[in-house]
């Protein structure tokens, strides 16, 4: 696995953590959420953005995109 893949993993793994603790939700559910309804996708498109910013900010924007794809987090 090229470096820079294993940092996206990396950095994905522990948003994932912070995006269920923010929400109150399990690991498990956080992901099948952020799969449902896209924001997982929007953080593999916008890795290179995304993970310059806060957790925070990272969070509210994928919140944000998975709102607009009919999540009601």
């Amino acid at each position: 696995m090229s470096r820079d893949k294993y940092n996206m993993l990396q950095y994905t793994v522990a948003l994932v953590s912070e995006f269920s603790a923010h929400f109150g939700i399990s690991q498990q559910q956080a992901l099948n959420y952020l799969v449902r309804f896209k924001g997982l996708a929007h953080l593999e498109e916008f890795y290179n953005i995304l993970h310059t910013h806060s957790f925070n900010d990272s969070i509210d924007a994928l919140a944000k995109v998975c709102r607009n794809n009919g999540g009601r987090l």
